[in-house]
């Protein structure tokens, strides 16, 4: 049944058509031409106009324009109806909708009718598909073809290609434009190139989620049969319905959850490296807006886009389900060393070489029970995880007492180093003259809670160091603390490490804690054997593939050879997974880890500040010196929102602190996508169906009143 006008439409036209009758009484017919045309009302009825549809179909037969007679009630279904019927060609046309070209929106409620979307004759609508072809390179440069919804909300089209990929918690995972600044450089240095027109694509274009098609809900299932081998990582064949069809299948996910090849120096020398604080800045402008549909951003059909994760808290990984997950996190990781996106040491260098260097010689051979007895000694609790349930002790909290040194920075590059007795307790570090008078006031009090914690180690040497931000008032007090050995140092370091997030010692992550810092020092513990020695000569290596290339600039091949040779030593007996999973704990461990940088000015400043987002708090950094001037911690903040008018960004915390800032380096909403996308990420909790609340994700993220 025809819906009726609405008063609005009524008086509207009957407006209309007393000056169109007084127009052509005065004799001034062009006056007409600025309303749509009228009709016979014995035909067509006395409020039909015209409108002009653009059919976007590859059908020869299909007329690309048709002109429908319409009136402003009608609903855009049947508008959509009219068209078809007109068309005349029997297809299913289910996944059609308009696309509205000046508004850049579209007409997905058919239910409202073209008045109420506020269409008239001078509209441009065009009827097309609303999945299309996209290219997605993976973490792991690997090209991917594949449908994707162009309608969609960015967060469920990214949650649809994660089903198709078989990659768990898409919610971690966002699409990123490539900006100009990351493109030209690499265009200056090979003009010849012909970079797309060669590349190796895999197709996926058939799968069923890729075709608009519902997913199989049961990968995703906590009681199934795992679905990959939690070795070698490769696909359960008793698993293998998620593609197309059963002999390329399993292909598909090889390819997807192994890593095949390492990269060549010349591949590294092509690629965007960011050498300070802006240029990483560069890296995070072009993350696309989760609330709005790819269509509306400016993404045309067989664009190329990234699929990265965007937010470093990966959650509940399981080799048994996560083949594909771990590997492309691995390889995102490997790409940010590679490219030095992140700082390290030499000595977590030629860690990073020697796990890489495992992952590509791993044959794994272990039986059953041994791989079982290994994962639960491998289970990776990050940021963002599960909740502990146990309620701390609080009659009997853990604490530590030690003697350390305590190292201030001076001026003049001096630094005052003396012993002390150190008390940790709850959140905080007292430090006494000696033992004996502990019991008496300390000489001062370290609350610890939103420090930044950064270790400051050479296992070579010796060295165990704390480095403590502490802030202040006036931004941040440093603080550094040497250990005596490794273990003294992992019990302090993991100690320091949660009460910068306000747990205590009594909290159950502690041991683990302990124990993956003790981890992490034993693989960079490793002596020169004779053999070792002896094998660079031996050993068909290419050093230049698993090191940045300013390693590659500082020793010379053989020499790379050897110390990467010695690093492997205590790791060569480690399966395929467990050395993928190595490499993202030591990537977690270093400082800079989950920091996305952006440019900006805060109110009140006249000169630019970089701003680091992390999981769980925002970072204040000078930008000629990289140092951290002042830390928010995320627990804090009572609310944040954005003043689109002028772009500003206004956070309030606790005690009455308060901050603005605007952009610089990308648009305002990607920094407010941050913050609510981490504060959503660290409301999730292990259930079995993994289900999200995606109007709170919107809600939090969208950054509306």
């Amino acid at each position: 049944m025809p819906l009726l006008p609405s008063p609005f439409s009524e008086a509207r036209w009957r407006r209309r058509a007393r000056e169109e009758r007084g127009a052509l009484l005065a004799g001034t017919a062009g006056l007409t031409q600025t309303f749509p045309k009228m009709v016979s009302s014995n035909e067509y009825g006395s409020h039909t106009w015209e409108l002009s549809l653009t059919v976007d179909h590859q059908h020869e037969a299909v007329e690309k324009v048709q002109v429908l007679h319409i009136t402003g009630d009608l609903h855009v279904g049947g508008l959509m109806l009219k068209l078809v019927e007109k068309i005349e060609i029997a297809q299913d046309w289910s996944d059609y909708a308009f696309w509205w070209e000046q508004k850049k929106c579209w007409l997905l409620k058919t239910h409202w009718t073209l008045d109420k979307y506020g269409v008239q004759a001078d509209a441009k609508l065009i009827f097309t598909a609303q999945h299309k072809m996209l290219r997605l390179r993976l973490p792991n440069m690997k090209t991917v073809r594949l449908k994707v919804s162009f309608s969609s909300m960015v967060f469920r089209a990214v949650s649809d290609i994660c089903k198709v990929l078989n990659i768990r918690r898409s919610e971690e995972l966002s699409l990123l434009k490539q900006s100009e600044g990351t493109l030209k450089k690499k265009k200056k240095k090979d003009k010849n190139s012909k970079e797309p027109a060669t590349e190796d694509i895999l197709n996926l274009s058939n799968s069923p989620v890729s075709s608009g098609l519902p997913g199989n809900a049961g990968l995703y299932s906590k009681t199934m049969t795992p679905v990959y081998d939690p070795v070698s990582g490769s696909p359960a064949s008793s698993t293998i319905t998620w593609f197309s069809d059963g002999s390329s299948s399993e292909q598909n996910c090889s390819i997807l959850a192994l890593s095949h090849s390492t990269c060549s120096p010349e591949m590294l020398a092509e690629m965007y490296q960011p050498r300070t604080l802006a240029d990483k800045a560069k890296l995070n402008a072009g993350w696309l807006d989760s609330s709005r549909s790819l269509m509306e951003q400016g993404v045309v059909e067989e664009d190329l886009l990234l699929l990265r994760f965007k937010y470093y808290t990966f959650f509940d990984l399981n080799p048994k389900y996560d083949a594909v997950r771990i590997n492309q996190i691995y390889e995102q990781a490997r790409w940010a060393i590679l490219l030095e996106e992140i700082d390290c040491t030499e000595e977590e260098m030629l860690i990073f070489a020697a796990l890489q260097a495992q992952t590509q010689d791993s044959i794994c051979e272990s039986e059953v029970d041994e791989v079982e007895a290994a994962l639960s000694n491998l289970e990776v609790t990050l940021e963002g995880g599960n909740k502990s349930n146990i309620l701390e002790d609080i009659t009997d909290i853990p604490k530590l007492a030690d003697n350390l040194k305590l190292v201030r920075p001076k001026k003049l590059a001096l630094k005052a180093i003396k012993t002390y007795w150190f008390v940790f307790r709850d959140t905080s570090i007292s430090y006494f003259k000696n033992k004996e008078s502990a019991q008496g006031e300390p000489v001062e009090k370290l609350n610890l809670k939103g420090c930044e914690v950064v270790p400051d180690v050479n296992v070579a040497a010796k060295k165990f160091g704390i480095k403590l931000l502490i802030p202040v008032a006036d931004g941040m007090n440093e603080v550094y603390l040497r250990c005596d050995n490794e273990d003294q140092y992992a019990r302090w370091m993991a100690a320091c490490v949660l009460a910068s997030k306000g747990k205590t010692m009594a909290d159950s992550s502690y041991q683990h804690e302990v124990q993956k810092i003790l981890s992490f020092l034993q693989m960079k513990n490793w002596t020169m054997s004779s053999q070792a020695a002896s094998e660079p000569d031996n050993v068909d290596m290419k050093p230049e593939c698993f090191v940045s290339p300013r390693y590659t600039k500082k020793f010379k091949s053989k020499q790379l050879t050897a110390r990467i040779l010695e690093a492997h030593q205590n790791v060569s007996q480690m399966s395929l997974v467990e050395a993928k999973l190595r490499f993202i704990q030591a990537w977690q461990s270093l400082p800079e880890f989950g920091l996305s940088y952006y440019i900006v000015r805060f109110k009140g400043s006249k000169k630019d500040d970089v701003l680091g987002v992390s999981y769980n708090r925002l970072i204040r950094i000078d930008m000629a010196t990289g140092d951290p001037i002042t830390t928010w911690r995320f627990s804090n903040m009572k609310q944040w929102n954005v003043n689109w008018e002028i772009h500003q960004v206004a956070i309030e915390f606790d005690q009455n602190v308060s901050i603005a800032f605007t952009c610089l380096s990308a648009d305002c909403k990607i920094i407010h996508e941050y913050i609510g996308g981490y504060i959503f990420l660290s409301t999730r909790s292990k259930d079995h169906n993994e289900t999200l609340d995606e109007e709170l994700f919107h809600k939090l993220t969208g950054g509306q009143e």
